[in-house]
């Protein structure tokens, strides 16, 4: 495959994924209603946070690793794998009873027990389709992960219209792993193996570890306000919120998939070269274009489009479609900046400045508390991403790679 039609499946593939969650909850919202697309949407909600605060960037060391082909490397990040899946399974177990009390009219414990499943399917995830985007392709990521989304639409569908409950949630995540993990070992090149290497295994977490901290600072800024929406507000709230929100998130979570699989070898390679702060600057510009067209966007089209697509019940008010925009366009500014941190081997950058973005949970909690509508919570989200942007920015000018062209060993080896 020529290498241009290759990067195209980059875009191809979050995009299609992102597009894809976003059809799932309007099955869900059309079959099931609002109040179970909320509880849906909390089930969903605890399993992305057992996956962000277990998140060791595997797949970003196998990218970027200098002796990333190697298969015993790839060996040990498999093993990696396999421990972190049995973690959050059970881990999944343990928060169950604790969350079903916790949200007494939600879903039950067995419920969020059953969604410990997808994280131990996904622990035997072969990682030979990953390791192909070193060399930028990428018709293997389209296979597994195209077809994965395709089964959990289907599993969605079928589960909604059997059960009519949230828990086709659980089927339809659960089919998407199961599909994701087949196809890895069905377009593998390389024999599955598994090596618990005492140092391999402290190197993947010695990479990891400042990830993972970023990744709860990322869950406390990015799903957090759904659960104080879940404590403060109805589950149809929970419903309407989590629309407005996934509407603005999913752009920057499109953009942060396609820089990992693009942005990743590219900065590698312009480190060895010499040439980041042009390959920096580069996407920089590019991501400040892209978030200009995307608030403009969505200030414009998501309440006509909402009414449309979910109905009537789920239009969010015009300042809750303002604030969460802002935040999202400012997500979108905000990922070049961590992907030329964790490339120029600065992990703990990003959870520097989402620490920063954490503080916008203080104004949220205290809106919520005083029966503030909800597009005070989508504001406040708003202010915190943009102090996540402006300490993403200062650290990055720190690293040098902005303002010093010529300079590759102050905190870019």
């Amino acid at each position: 495959m020529a290498g241009g039609r290759s990067r195209v499946l980059a875009w191809v593939v979050p995009i299609a994924a992102e597009m894809a969650a976003l059809a799932r909850s309007v099955v869900l919202a059309r079959l099931i209603g609002a109040d179970e697309l909320g509880q849906a949407m909390m089930l969903a909600l605890v399993l992305r946070l057992t996956e962000m605060v277990s998140d060791v960037g595997v797949e970003r060391l196998l990218a970027q690793a200098h002796d990333g082909d190697d298969p015993r490397l790839q060996a040990q990040l498999q093993a990696a794998v396999l421990l972190r899946g049995l973690a959050m399974a059970g881990a999944m177990c343990l928060l169950a009873a604790p969350l079903s009390w916790l949200f007494a009219d939600g879903p039950t414990p067995l419920g969020y027990a059953a969604m410990g499943l997808v994280p131990l399917a996904r622990a035997f995830l072969h990682l030979d389709y990953r390791r192909r985007e070193r060399h930028f392709s990428y018709r293997s990521l389209a296979i597994v992960e195209l077809s994965a989304t395709a089964m959990m639409l289907i599993g969605a569908t079928l589960a909604a219209l059997v059960i009519q409950d949230h828990r086709a949630m659980i089927v339809a995540v659960l089919a998407h792993a199961l599909t994701q993990v087949a196809l890895s070992h069905l377009v593998a090149e390389r024999r599955y193996a598994l090596d618990f290497d005492r140092a391999g295994l402290l190197r993947t977490w010695s990479f990891g570890a400042p990830l993972i901290l970023n990744a709860a600072l990322m869950y406390l800024t990015l799903q957090a306000d759904r659960l104080i929406v879940a404590g403060a507000y109805g589950w149809s709230d929970v419903a309407i919120y989590g629309i407005a929100l996934q509407l603005a998130t999913l752009p920057a979570q499109i953009v942060g998939r396609a820089a990992h699989s693009l942005l990743a070898p590219r900065f590698r390679l312009a480190i060895e070269r010499g040439t980041l702060h042009d390959e920096a600057r580069r996407a920089l510009w590019l991501h400040l274009g892209l978030s200009i067209l995307f608030l403009v966007g969505y200030v414009g089209l998501v309440r006509p489009a909402t009414g449309l697509v979910y109905g009537d019940e789920f239009i969010p008010t015009l300042a809750l479609v303002i604030g969460l925009g802002l935040a999202g366009a400012l997500r979108i500014m905000r990922t070049p900046i961590s992907q030329l941190a964790v490339s120029s081997g600065r992990t703990g950058d990003p959870a520097r400045a989402n620490l920063w973005r954490a503080f916008s949970l203080g104004p949220a909690l205290a809106a919520a508390f005083l029966g503030a509508p909800l597009a005070a919570i989508g504001m406040a989200a708003a202010c915190g991403e943009v102090l996540g942007l402006i300490r993403g920015w200062v650290l990055l000018v720190k690293a040098g790679a902005i303002t010093r062209p010529d300079t590759r060993q102050e905190g870019l080896g």
